[in-house]
């Protein structure tokens, strides 16, 4: 079933686009947060950051739901489903005055997007495998990045010109029309005769065969780890840049110009992939990820956040950084479960992220006055990842011997 076809750019951009309606959800959202928190009565502005994170909530939960199904009938199908409840979720949120039930919209946005964003997972495992998978996530990624350097200035121009709510509305027609272009051009991947026949033990006997791989048991905590220090930057990035440094106006451009980092590192590694391996990439970017952020937690103990330049500088290296680690982390917990690939996604994200919302959340409620907590999160997460690869390959070393 794994039979590396042959890249096929529409496939990229389709998988991507998919992965796209989640990132402009999040990231067009970013500027339009102190409005919303007026909106919506909203007392202490650190309250905001759940906006963000609480999608993230959901997208982990919604991955167990669709992605087993996803297994039994089919992907295609499932990814509709996911963009209803998306359609539900978002009417939700721009029709409330409650700070309660917008936190429920987002969750349910976040359950919705977890469809199209795990299932696309599932997709490109059906099709590839080994490093070459590898490469094929490292360019859909790359072109999903292209969303967060437009996002937030999409976003602030929609404020400006209607109000925050055309943000979401906007994101429905965006999604509506990747979901036409998905209807018409692309097939389905899963053929009946690779499907798991539904029954109620799917999601038990999956995550027993999930957990009998110690390598994508590992690698989805590792995710976790990676996307939870990466998320307190998206949820404190415009309380970082609007509050610290006065910079409200710059924001929309300095949130993309530092996406441009993680975009060209995707690049790097869809090109150096099948050249290093996967695992090698992986594992040398993680010591890059904690090397950066304790340089910054030794140079900047005091608190006393830096020069905006000198911050900047950080936050490149650092996700030049992440754009070697996603892709690489994905497809090596996807590996070893091409046979169970919706309920192997599903587990992955499902972990990877109800794991990274605490630390999202707990870290961002000390981001008040300095940068500083941030990059300690950074770094005890990034050594966690490092110790993680470290303790793999002395197993993997043993086990040879």
């Amino acid at each position: 079933m794994q039979n590396n076809s042959p890249l096929k750019f529409e496939f990229v951009a389709l998988m991507a686009s998919l992965m796209s309606i989640v990132a402009l959800s999040i990231d067009a959202l970013l500027p339009a947060l102190p409005q919303i928190g007026n909106h919506i009565s909203v007392v202490n502005s650190k309250d905001n950051q759940l906006l963000i994170t609480m999608i993230f909530l959901g997208i982990g939960i919604g991955q167990l739901i669709f992605g087993p199904l996803s297994d039994s009938f089919g992907r295609k199908p499932i990814v509709y489903t996911g963009f209803a409840l998306f359609i539900v979720a978002s009417l939700i949120c721009v029709n409330t005055k409650s700070f309660e039930v917008m936190l429920v919209g987002r969750i349910l946005q976040g359950m919705g997007l977890s469809s199209p964003r795990s299932i696309s997972l599932s997709m490109i495992r059906d099709l590839y495998d080994g490093n070459y998978m590898a490469k094929v996530m490292s360019i859909v990624v790359m072109f999903f990045i292209l969303v967060p350097v437009v996002a937030p200035t999409l976003g602030h121009w929609l404020i400006q010109l209607f109000n925050w709510q055309s943000i979401f509305y906007f994101n429905l027609i965006f999604g509506v029309l990747i979901m036409i272009w998905f209807a018409i051009r692309q097939p389905e991947t899963l053929t009946k005769q690779h499907r798991i026949k539904f029954s109620s033990h799917l999601f038990i006997d999956g995550v027993k065969e999930f957990i009998k791989h110690k390598e994508a048991v590992a690698f989805t905590f590792v995710s976790g780890f990676i996307t939870g220090s990466f998320m307190v930057y998206l949820s404190t990035s415009q309380q970082i840049f609007q509050e610290q440094y006065k910079l409200a106006e710059m924001f929309p451009y300095i949130f993309a110009s530092l996406a441009v980092s993680l975009g060209v590192a995707t690049y790097l590694n869809s090109r150096l992939v099948e050249k290093f391996g996967m695992w090698r990439m992986a594992y040398t970017a993680a010591i890059a990820y904690s090397v950066v952020s304790l340089l910054y937690v030794i140079l900047f103990f005091s608190g006393k956040n830096p020069s905006i330049y000198v911050l900047l500088i950080f936050f490149a290296l650092q996700f030049l950084a992440v754009g070697f680690l996603f892709g690489n982390l994905r497809a090596i917990a996807m590996e070893p479960l091409g046979h169970i690939a919706g309920i192997g996604a599903a587990i992955n994200g499902f972990v990877s992220t109800v794991l990274a919302v605490p630390i999202a959340n707990f870290i961002g409620n000390y981001v008040s006055t300095s940068v500083l907590p941030l990059f300690i999160g950074f770094s005890i997460f990034g050594v966690l990842s490092v110790l993680v690869f470290v303790l793999l390959r002395k197993n993997a070393s043993t086990v040879k011997a």
